[in-house]
C-alpha cells in the first residue's frame, strides 16, 4: 500500500509540472503584446496577484516556515521568475499611464514581501505561528490569484468574446487547483486546500465561458478580419477598369 507521505510527494511533483505549464500557458499571450508592440486590452491583474502570491508561496513553503512542503517553494520560486518577466514585458509595451500604474504597483508588492519576511523572522520563533500567519496571507493572495481573471469574465459575458481570455490559462487554473488541492488533503493543511479548491471552481466557471462563447467570438474575429480586407487600396484593386464595378476574387 502506498503510503500518505510517498502520495503526496508524488502529488506534488505533478502539480509543479502543472504549476510550471501553467505559468507558461500565457507565453502565446506576451508573443502576441511582443508581436504587436502592445498590450491593447489585456488586463496587468492576473500577472501582478500571481507574482505576489508566488511570492508568499515561496516563503511558506520554507522548512523555517511549513516545514515538509518545500515543493511548494520550488514550483513557486520558478513562477515568480516567469512572472517578473511577464510583468517587465507587460511594462515595456504599455503606454505611459499604464506603464507607470503597473510599476507602482509592482513596487508596492515587492516592499510588502520584503517586509514581511523580515517582520516574520525577526518577531516569530516557531514555525507553528509563522506557517499560521504567512499560511493566512498566502489563502488571500492565493484566492485572489485564482479569481484574478474574474475581471475579464464580466467582459466576456458582456462583450460575449473570449478573446481576451487566454484558453490555456484557464485549462490550467482548473487543473493546478484539483492537483494542489488533492496535495493539501493527504496531509491536510488548511491553508492550501482552501484557495486551491476555490481555484479548481474558478477555473471550471472560466472553461464553462469559454465553451459558451466560443463560437460567437470565432464569428466577430471573422467578421473583423473580413472587414480589415475591404480596404480602399484593396478596392482599388478589385474594380474593373472597363465598367468600374467590383469583380470577384
Amino acid at each position: 500500500m502506498v503510503s500518505a507521505d510517498l502520495a503526496r510527494i508524488v502529488i506534488g511533483v505533478i502539480g509543479n509540472i502543472i504549476s510550471i505549464i501553467l505559468f507558461l500557458s500565457t507565453v502565446p499571450t506576451f508573443h502576441r503584446i511582443w508581436k504587436r508592440k502592445s498590450v491593447e486590452r489585456f488586463s496587468p491583474v492576473p500577472y501582478l496577484v500571481t507574482f505576489v502570491n508566488c511570492g508568499l508561496l515561496v516563503f511558506y513553503g520554507l522548512p523555517f516556515v511549513q516545514p515538509h512542503s518545500l515543493l511548494l517553494s520550488t514550483t513557486n520560486g520558478a513562477g515568480f521568475v516567469i512572472e517578473s518577466i511577464y510583468l517587465f514585458i507587460f511594462i515595456f509595451y504599455s503606454d505611459r499611464k499604464k506603464r507607470i500604474m503597473v510599476s507602482l504597483a509592482l513596487l508596492v508588492e515587492i516592499i510588502f514581501l520584503s517586509v514581511l519576511v523580515v517582520l516574520i523572522l525577526t518577531l516569530t520563533h516557531t514555525t507553528k505561528i509563522r506557517a499560521v500567519i504567512v499560511g493566512g496571507i498566502s489563502i488571500a493572495g492565493n484566492i485572489m490569484m485564482y479569481a484574478s481573471p474574474l475581471s475579464i469574465m464580466k467582459t466576456v459575458i458582456t462583450t460575449k468574446s473570449v478573446e481576451y481570455m487566454p484558453f490555456l490559462l484557464s485549462v490550467f487554473c482548473f487543473a493546478n487547483g484539483v492537483c494542489w488541492l488533492s496535495f493539501a488533503l493527504i496531509r491536510f493543511d488548511p491553508f492550501v486546500a482552501i484557495p486551491n479548491g476555490l481555484g479548481a471552481l474558478f477555473g471550471l466557471a472560466q472553461l464553462i465561458l469559454y465553451a459558451t462563447f466560443y463560437k460567437s467570438t470565432q464569428e466577430m474575429i471573422a467578421r473583423r478580419e473580413g472587414k480589415s480586407e475591404l480596404t480602399p487600396e484593396n478596392v482599388a484593386r478589385t474594380t474593373s477598369p472597363i465598367n468600374g464595378q467590383l469583380e470577384l476574387v
